[in-house]
């Protein structure tokens, strides 16, 4: 049995590579053929896992050591003699193969046992059937198949992942062979040698196409390569087959054709610069995306909430800004069915929040169990809390203490994309920053979270609706950042002193920003019932 484990996790921190690092089992030591880094005698930082996975010499090692879950043993090297052919494999011609060197090596019942890979500068690459590899001399600044074209010999230098990929796209493109240079890298996550000794070959060709899997690991190498290269490389679309010897071993020589021939410039995700993607955001997108609050000149003004906007509601303390984003929550849960919301209130109890819904429901305040008893109405409220949360329309969210505050913007992307929510109601936004020190950490903060939810509001399409404290001449306390950031801004207004008991119960909403549709103003008013401890629209002038 071989002692080599080859395309391995490279044991450095901050190498990267995934497949580059092969190891020894009998010597205890490895390399890495991507950072070129020796193990274990180099200093550099090394994973926790990393003599775990890779005992070293004179370490103890567990009874029955048989390697990690994810570790391969190699297929042990044939005493016998093999014989090398150039032989058609995975449906690649003899001619291809012999083009590209690379040699099938047979037992004496003619069953093939490894294939090697022959680059540039004379390194191979061994693989032992199915699946097995071992590299011998291999450098991993090199890519394969790069010594059969002269730089600039062609107009169009096309990449894979893998040689087999290289030499499928090779013969399936056989009109395009000599005007095409056809090469494959070394390994999944090429080191900076790669691009550093292959610059000048790769900026010699007028356009660099890359047939490579659209995961994680190929989006990183495509993006490296676009940015070594800007405007000159194309992405093929695989679509249902994840790379070129699928498209080849299923018969689909024209399918690839096209998609090479018809390859599209490749721009990545935070760049929009085509037809397509232009037509592909008009198409794919709404002007406004709003709900109806109930509060009718509200809603004559601004339309509603807006989903994909950062909308902020600022008072004073004591104006009754929980009680108003409560009533927004539940005109949305019982008046628009489609729509999920999520809301954490960072001044009550999560069964506060709860009950206070419950309230709206029953008309009748019953904010806490006490209530509730007096008013025997226990069935009444599990029947209410059954009807508000039956459909798993509504979630409330929170953080723990000792978690980072920053932590609410994943989330916020949580609940959007994986909860469909559309609507994420948190309040007040300064008690985020509450363990934050001193005021300059906490604008600070502010500012960089005020900006990222804006951001995030646009990117996912929800709708962030939070509430800010002001001081006493209306700014927004701690940070100014926080209602520039926000698309709408709604002050809300309520004279607590008054000796008018209508009065005093009247909150007024002022519209002091309005970004999405334009106009500010007056904006209707509600009053609380202190009965019910409810909010309901009122109706008369300002």
């Amino acid at each position: 049995m071989s002692n080599w484990l080859s395309h391995k996790e490279c044991p450095y921190e901050d190498c990267g590579s995934t497949d580059a690092f092969s190891y020894n089992t009998e010597s205890c030591s490895g390399r890495c053929h991507s950072c070129e880094r020796v193990y274990p005698r180099t200093k550099d930082s090394k994973f926790e896992w990393a003599e775990e996975t890779y005992p070293v010499m004179g370490q103890e090692q567990k009874d029955g050591w048989d390697m990690n879950p994810q570790q391969t043993q190699i297929k042990p090297v044939p005493t016998e003699v093999l014989t090398s052919v150039y032989r058609s494999v995975r449906s690649i011609s003899r001619e291809t193969m012999q083009f590209y060197g690379v040699k099938t090596y047979v037992d004496s019942n003619g069953k093939e046992v490894k294939q090697e890979y022959p680059y540039p500068s004379g390194g191979i690459k061994t693989r032992f059937f199915p699946k097995e590899f071992r590299a011998t001399n291999l450098k991993s600044d090199e890519l394969f198949g790069m010594n059969h074209w002269n730089a600039g010999s062609g107009k169009i230098v096309t990449i894979t992942e893998g040689e087999l990929d290289a030499m499928s796209a090779y013969q399936m493109c056989n009109s395009a062979k000599y005007s095409s240079a056809f090469v494959s890298l070394p390994s999944a996550t090429p080191s900076n040698k790669l691009w550093t000794k292959a610059a000048d070959w790769l900026g010699s060709f007028e356009k660099i196409i890359l047939s490579i899997e659209h995961d994680d690991q190929g989006n990183a190498v495509a993006q490296r390569i676009a940015n070594l290269y800007p405007n000159k490389v194309y992405r093929v679309q695989h679509d249902k087959y994840k790379d070129a010897n699928e498209f080849l071993e299923a018969g689909a020589r024209n399918e690839f054709y096209n998609a090479w021939f018809n390859a599209k410039k490749y721009t990545p995700e935070n760049i929009i610069n085509t037809s397509d993607q232009f037509l592909k955001m008009y198409n794919n997108s709404e002007s406004h995306v709003y709900v109806e609050t109930g509060v009718q000149e509200f809603d004559d003004l601004c339309m509603g909430l807006m989903q994909g906007h950062f909308t902020l509601f600022k008072a004073q303390t004591g104006i009754g800004k929980t009680e108003f984003m409560r009533y927004l929550e539940y005109h949305i849960l019982t008046k628009h069915p489609e729509i999920s919301i999520a809301a954490w209130h960072m001044e009550e109890t999560k069964l506060r929040s709860l009950l206070g819904l419950v309230s709206y429901e029953l008309k009748d305040n019953l904010t806490r169990k006490d209530l509730i008893a007096q008013a025997s109405a226990e069935q009444k409220v599990h029947d209410a809390i059954v009807k508000l949360t039956k459909d798993e329309r509504l979630y409330q969210f929170f953080l723990n203490d000792e978690d980072d505050p920053i932590d609410i913007l994943g989330h916020i992307r949580y609940l959007s994309q994986a909860c469909g929510v559309q609507y994420i109601f948190f309040e007040p936004i300064q008690d985020i920053a509450a363990n934050m020190g001193g005021d300059e950490s906490k604008e600070q903060f502010l500012a960089d979270l005020s900006v990222r939810l804006s951001k995030l509001a646009a990117e996912l399409g929800v709708g962030i609706v939070t509430i800010g404290h002001t001081n006493d001449d209306g700014a927004v306390k701690y940070c100014r950042m926080i209602e520039q950031r926000a698309s709408v801004v709604v002050e809300l207004q309520r004279d607590k002193m008054s000796e008018d008991i209508d009065e005093r119960n009247t909150t007024k909403l002022l519209v002091t920003k309005n970004r999405p549709v334009g106009p500010t103003g007056y904006a209707g008013q509600l009053t609380f019932n202190t009965d019910s401890f409810t909010l309901s629209e009122k109706y008369g002038e300002y």
